[in-house]
């Protein structure tokens, strides 16, 4: 299925298996692959047909400590902002393995091209990019 990737075979796995949290007024617990009620509402509730699951955390996979990560995602929410994208507060975190959680944020109304290049340049291994039905899927950038 990603046999083309530069990405291990083991994150890639994480990637599949970890939870992406949307906090907020309407919470949601996003899995690949898995229709979500909840992001479905979400998006009918923004008027929107898409969305993305990013963060700026960890580029390239490589743990940075958390002043550096804060500060990307700050760097992050500036530039959605600018982009005038709504965005919502989340966090990716495997349910097992250990790896801290990455704070992120559901963007509304992305598109996957916008999205793949948000993620590529915030040196993201991936971003879960979700359409009109509602079924995140996981899309690998290198």
């Amino acid at each position: 299925m990603f046999s083309d990737s530069q990405i291990s075979h083991a994150t890639i796995q994480a990637y599949l298996e970890t939870h992406y949290c949307v906090r907020g007024a309407m919470p949601a617990t996003l899995r690949i692959g898995e229709f979500n009620a909840s992001l479905a509402a979400i998006h009918d509730a923004y008027a929107v047909r898409s969305s993305a699951f990013v963060t700026a955390c960890n580029p390239l996979g490589q743990m940075l400590d958390d002043a550096a990560n804060v500060s990307l995602q700050i760097e992050l929410a500036r530039e959605l902002s600018q982009r005038g994208f709504t965005f919502i507060d989340g966090i990716g975190k495997h349910p097992s393995n250990g790896w801290p959680g990455e704070p992120s944020f559901l963007m509304l109304g992305v598109s996957l091209q916008d999205a793949k290049a948000l993620g590529l340049q915030f040196g993201q291994n991936a971003v879960v990019w979700c359409g009109g039905d509602a079924v995140p899927q996981l899309i690998l950038l290198r």
